[in-house]
């Protein structure tokens, strides 16, 4: 099963599973496949599993774990993971405040692909973007399905602070920056909802395999949805994503 799948060894204590070489969404829902089989699996011996978009990276400690036992169990779960079925995918109401300080670079994002700035918001909130995985920064989601009607080029010089919540556009991959850091995406707006808390029970908002949908807002509603983050009375809106 899976034949294109590649076992790649990384360092003396890494194995990497790669399948295929394309970013899709067939492919990622393999790696989430995986991913969640091994975790069920609760293998003696592996330290953590990190999903990407189209492989898995598996640390183990070769003193318990030898890297021929560790590659033929996780071909014996690859053999079954069609039995597997993931958990239903949910989609993420992501309130985002458009242009002005928040956006500064929603003008450029709309002269370099000569549309109005309407245009890009309206583009920019009108698709379901799948969570390929999470990196970079904690909680940093990396977003499949932008219209390539809003791709723009990286900044040429990156900022060396980013504020937290901004959304930003990168060739045509979109995000949002759940920390303060540097950063060279270009910026069209910013949400209050925090991705990242790491006092919550649950730090990390976003997980791999469900959907962010931006929502525009305007000003009072980002201070009021920024108040209530910070009296941690504000409840996401999260709803069930509908089957293909």
């Amino acid at each position: 099963m899976y034949k294109e799948v590649k076992f790649l060894i990384a360092g003396d204590s890494a194995l990497v599973i790669e399948f295929g070489d394309k970013i899709e969404e067939q492919v990622n829902k393999k790696i989430r496949s995986l991913t969640l089989a091994m975790e069920r699996a609760e293998i003696v011996g592996i330290n953590e599993i990190i999903p990407t978009y189209r492989s898995l990276m598996v640390i183990y400690d070769p003193v318990i774990m030898g890297l021929d036992n560790l590659t033929s169990i996780i071909k014996s779960i690859i053999s079954k993971m069609h039995e597997l079925k993931l958990p239903d995918a949910k989609v993420i109401e992501v309130p985002t405040l458009y242009g002005g300080e928040y956006g500064p670079d929603i003008e450029f994002v709309a002269k370099h692909n000569k549309i109005s700035v309407h245009e890009v918001i309206k583009i920019h909130t009108s698709v379901e973007y799948l969570i390929y995985m999470i990196g970079f920064t904690p909680g940093f989601p990396y977003l499949g399905g932008m219209s390539d009607k809003i791709e723009a080029p990286r900044l040429q010089n990156p900022r060396t602070k980013i504020p937290v919540g901004s959304v930003g556009i990168a060739g045509k991959q979109t995000g949002i920056y759940p920390v303060e850091s540097p950063g060279g995406w270009q910026l069209i707006g910013r949400t209050p909802v925090k991705l990242y808390d790491p006092y919550r029970k649950e730090p990390v908002l976003l997980n791999a395999g469900d959907y962010i949908r931006f929502v525009q807002i305007d000003e009072n509603e980002y201070k009021n949805i920024e108040d209530l983050e910070r009296a941690g009375k504000y409840k996401v809106i999260i709803r069930e994503k509908l089957r293909r």
